[in-house]
Order: structure tokens, then C-alpha cells, then sequence
């Protein structure tokens, strides 16, 4: 190649934006290909990234966002503009209200058409959409800013309190040429990303002197611990304090649920009698009842309880104060946060609860753990909630490392509160939001992302949100096995239609669906399971083969409660 050759050398927007990625470590892309991301698409998997394609665009967005759970680095989703773009904006919303790192890219019609109104093909002014509803939004127009552009996109992901980032890619910038070497000197590798954040002296200080005097304290475990992957360090200050602690549903198997101090088998009691709480990467949200009202042991809903005080760690120091009072806000990355406690718990001499508070916890943790023991032994006909997940729960025993996927109503509550998790970051569900539909997504991610086997337990009306991408398993040959808990119905299968009409109740589905050979139709695996043995023996062969699994397990039709453990929410439920 002669000198003027090699100086006048080009490269496009579509490689920019590949070489871009590829820069910043990602390594999978998960989209739905169409116009104007096709080509796109095609040249990323030419370049050697992991292409991921579905069959709607919200489950390509629920993958990325487990992806960016599991590794802290923002998983990417690649849709087309305008109906493309609105389905992955559920998803990520959704990351965002979890504070889970992603990035949708999202092809879009050219700014002067959208700005003038004058109807170009799916025209649609998607930054403005995207903005409320995300961390931040960006839209690169020129081949040169597309390093500027992703490295942006990757900081606000997963800087601070990670979230959505919405990075918006309009049609024409692709074909856009500059210098070869001028376009990748403007490439940006983006360096410490998260960095650090070291929680004042003061208030550690501040958060040892109320653990020191209190006399039944608690620690909760928040989703937001378990992906700071700090584990250690929660593990050693949890130990080190002896206070029982109670993980919410992600943080399941950060430390063992079967670890000593663990406290989920008397969660009712200990959140109405502590008098100390301590919240790690957990929102005193509605999952916590506000921090405030009966759960907490106040008179009324909306009272407090009497004279109970938090201590909460969080990234985000606007966190505090939001629903009730914070005594001692301890703002820094969880790591740092628990690491300097510890230090100060052993400098000080801290005395670990007593026996008056640790005796009736374990205790009442000990005699319902017995009680749903023996419950578990039952063996109805037709099986129910509790025969099908003894046999789950005998499963993530035997087998730790599988990565539980889990969404439903009931199939979501008996499952969270039967199933022990023993490792961290094995357990991905529904989240903040309780959002249905996350199941194939998720589970697709966490096969691409680990390489482990993963066990989806859903509900029969969860699955139905995106049960189309067992498709996507079977194409990827994914190690994914589905237990599908199929009780003809949302909450159960036995509702009236009140008319007295021939329609049924809207709460029905088909009766004795075959979700099974469905599975089948795309080259998996589909196996109906009406007894425990016969579940237990599909999920061995399952995990056996490593092949895309679905298993249509039968249950009883009466089993479930309307609106599962969120009866209170739902008005007419309530007052049954």
C-alpha cells in the first residue's frame, strides 16, 4: 500500500460504533434485527461479538438488563427505530428502576425529518421519549463522536447508582465515513468507570453508635449488595456484628439461607421487634412496607413503629429520608461502606446481640422452617405449590451454581420463600417493579452470560409474556430448563365468567394446556410432569443433557391466592 493509499484509508460509523464496544469489553449484543440496525447487526457478529437475536425487542432488553446485574458492566440491547424502540423502552425502564447497568441502542429516523413532522418511515423523536425514563440519553449524529458517544453511554450506566441509558443512532451516521486513523484515535476506552466512593469517618461513626446501642438490631440485604460483589465483605461484617440479617429476594444466597443468622423463616417477626435497622443496598420501598405501618409493628399504616431508627447504606445519598427518617445515612459504594464498618466493629469492642433478642428470632425462625419441613413432605394428587418446590428446592441444593430464574404470583412468592439459595447472584426475579415477562429474557442472558445451567420456575401466565423465545433457546442451544407451573389460570383455574356468558372468566386459560410440545415444535425438549418423581426426573435428565428443557408441570387448579402475597393491593381481593 503506497503512503497516499494508507493516509486516505476510511472507516465507517458501523465499525466505529463496533470497534467502540469491543474497546469497552463488551462481548454479547442481544437485539431483534430490522431496519435500519440489520446491517449492523450482521457486521457485529462478523467482528467477533456474541449476537443474540430474539423475537421481540422487551426480551432482548430483559437480557441485557440481567447481563449488566450479573457482571456489572452495562449489558446492550439493539433494536429498530420506533415500535422497536417502544418495546425496548419497557425493559429499559425497568433496569433502571432496578439500577441495573444497560445501554439500548436504537436506530432512529434523521433529525430534520422528525424536527419538521414531515412522516419519515417509523418517525419518532425517541431521545425525548427515552429521557424520563432512564438514567440518561444521547444521540450521536457524526461518525466522530461515536467514541464520545458509547463512552458516555458506558460512564452513566454504571457510575453512582447504575441504571438505563438510552444511546439513540440515527440512520444515516452509519454509512458515514472519516480517516481511518482519525477515527480510531477518537475511540474512547473509559477508565474507572465506578469508581470507589469512600464513606465519610462521621458516618460510620454515626452507624456504630446506634448499633452499639440497640437491643434487637437487623440487617437487610438489598438486591444492591448482592451486585456490588463485595461478598466477602458483607459476609465478614455480618458475621462479625452477630446480627441476624434477612435478605430480600435477589440478595437470596449472598450469604447462605441456611447461613446461622439467617433470619427469612421469622421475617414477619423480626421487622415488627427491631428496634435497629440496618439496610445494605435495600430501598424501604413497598417491598418493605415504606419502613412504616403494621409490617414494622406500628399501630397504624401509616405510623412508624415506636422508636425504631435506621441506618442505611446506599451510593445514592438523596436514598435517605425518603420515606421515613434515616438516623445514620452511611452514602459510598457498598464495598468501602461495609469494609470500614467492620474495621470500626472490631475496633471498638462491639458486643454482639444478646440472648434475649437472638433467642425468640431463632426460635421462630427455627419452628417455621420445621413447619414448612414438614409441609414439604406432603404428597398430594394433584401436586400443589409445596410438593413441586420440594423437588426445586432438593435441586439448587444438589446443584448451587444453577442460576434460578423465577416469576409469577404465587409461583413467584412460594418459590422466594421455599427455595434456599446458597451462592450469590443465583437468583434473578421479578425486581422492584414485580414486572411479568422477564423469565426468557433473563434466563437466555444468564445461560449466555455464566454458562450455567439455569432452572426457570414460572408462573403459567408469567411464561405467556415471552414464552415465544423458547424459540430463541432452542436456536442457541442454551443450557435453559423451564418448570412451568400450570394451574389452567392467572392465580388459580377455577373462575367464574359472573355473567353467566359463554366466554370464560379472564382469568382462565386453555385447560390442560400442552406447553410442552410447544417446546417440542422448535427441537427442545417438552416433558408434562404430574407427580414429584416425575419432575424430579425431568429436571435430572435436563441438567444431565444440558439441552433447552421445558417441563409442564401440573398442579392443582385450585392451588394459589388472588394477587399472591400483594392481596392488600389489589381492592376487591382485599376484601374477600
Amino acid at each position: 500500500m503506497t503512503t497516499e493509499a494508507a493516509t486516505t484509508e476510511t472507516i465507517d460509523g458501523f465499525q466505529l460504533v463496533i470497534d467502540a464496544l469491543k474497546l469497552n469489553g463488551v462481548k454479547n449484543i442481544y437485539c431483534v434485527p430490522g431496519i435500519p440496525i440489520t446491517d449492523l447487526s450482521r457486521k457485529m457478529q462478523k467482528e467477533g461479538l456474541r449476537v443474540i437475536s430474539f423475537r421481540t425487542e422487551q426480551h432482548a432488553g430483559n437480557a441485557a438488563q440481567a447481563e449488566g446485574f450479573l457482571t456489572k458492566l452495562p449489558g446492550i440491547a439493539l433494536t429498530v427505530s420506533a415500535p422497536g424502540f417502544l418495546n425496548g423502552l419497557t425493559a429499559l425502564a425497568n433496569a433502571t428502576t432496578n439500577c441495573f447497568p444497560m445501554i439500548l441502542i436504537s436506530g432512529s429516523s434523521e433529525r430534520e425529518i422528525v424536527d419538521l413532522q414531515q412522516g419519515d418511515y417509523e418517525e419518532m423523536d425517541q431521545l425525548a421519549i427515552a429521557k424520563p425514563l432512564c438514567k440518561a440519553a444521547f444521540r450521536v449524529l457524526h461518525a466522530e463522536d461515536i467514541g464520545v458517544g458509547i463512552a458516555r453511554a458506558i460512564r452513566a450506566a454504571v457510575s453512582g447508582r447504575p441504571g438505563g441509558v438510552y444511546l439513540d443512532l440515527p440512520a444515516k451516521l452509519m454509512p458515514q465515513e472519516m480517516p481511518k486513523a482519525a477515527g480510531l484515535a477518537s475511540l474512547i476506552k473509559v477508565v474507572d468507570a465506578a469508581p470507589a466512593q469512600i464513606p465519610s469517618g462521621e458516618s460510620i461513626q454515626r452507624a456504630i453508635d446506634l448499633l452499639k446501642n440497640a437491643k434487637r438490631p437487623l440487617i437487610i440485604l438489598g438486591k444492591g449488595a448482592a451486585y456490588a460483589q463485595a461478598d466477602e465483605a458483607v459476609k465478614a461484617m455480618v458475621e462479625t456484628s452477630g446480627i441476624p440479617y434477612l435478605p430480600m429476594s435477589m440478595a437470596k444466597g449472598l450469604l447462605p439461607d441456611t447461613h446461622a443468622q439467617c433470619a427469612s423463616a421469622a421475617r414477619s417477626y423480626v421487622l415488627a421487634e427491631a428496634d435497629v435497622v440496618m439496610l445494605i443496598g435495600a430501598r424501604l420501598n413497598w417491598l418493605l412496607s415504606h419502613g412504616k405501618g403494621k409490617t414494622w409493628g406500628g399501630k397504624t399504616p401509616a405510623s412508624a413503629g415506636a422508636g425504631r431508627q435506621f441506618i442505611q447504606i446506599d451510593i445514592s445519598p438523596t436514598e435517605a429520608d425518603s420515606n421515613v427518617a434515616i438516623a445514620a445515612p452511611v452514602v459510598g459504594d457498598i464495598g468501602s461502606c461495609v469494609a470500614e464498618l467492620t474495621k470500626a466493629m472490631q475496633a471498638s469492642n462491639m458486643a454482639k446481640p444478646s440472648a434475649d433478642w437472638l433467642g425468640p428470632v431463632y426460635e421462630k425462625r427455627d419452628t417455621n422452617v420445621t413447619k414448612m419441613a414438614q409441609t414439604l413432605t406432603l404428597n398430594p394428587s394433584p401436586m400443589n405449590y409445596q410438593s413441586s418446590l420440594a423437588v426445586i428446592k432438593k435441586t439448587l441444593k444438589d446443584f448451587p451454581d444453577t442460576i434460578l430464574v423465577n416469576e409469577g404470583a404465587n409461583a413467584l412468592d412460594f418459590t422466594r420463600s421455599i427455595v434456599d439459595m446458597y451462592k450469590p447472584r443465583k437468583r434473578l426475579d421479578v425486581g422492584t417493579w414485580g414486572i411479568m415477562g422477564i423469565g426468557m429474557g433473563f434466563s437466555v442472558a444468564a445461560a449466555v452470560t455464566t454458562g450455567q445451567q439455569v432452572l426457570a420456575v414460572e408462573g403459567d401466565s408469567a411464561f405467556g409474556f415471552s414464552g415465544m423465545e423458547v424459540e430463541t433457546v432452542c436456536r442457541y442451544k442454551l443450557p435453559v430448563c423451564i418448570v412451568i407451573m400450570n394451574n389452567n389460570g392467572i392465580y388459580k383455574g377455577t373462575d367464574k365468567n359472573l355473567s353467566g356468558g359463554d366466554d370464560m372468566a379472564p382469568t382462565l386459560f386453555v385447560k390442560d394446556a400442552r406447553y410442552d410440545l410447544m417446546m417440542q415444535a422448535f427441537g427442545g425438549v417438552g416433558v408434562t410432569a404430574k407427580t414429584p418423581a416425575e419432575l424430579d426426573a425431568a429436571i435430572q435428565t435436563a441438567f444431565a443433557s444440558r439441552l433447552p428443557t421445558l417441563i409442564n408441570a401440573v398442579i392443582d387448579e385450585t392451588a394459589g391466592t388472588e394477587s399472591g402475597r400483594i392481596t392488600s393491593l389489589n381492592p376487591t381481593a382485599a376484601k374477600k
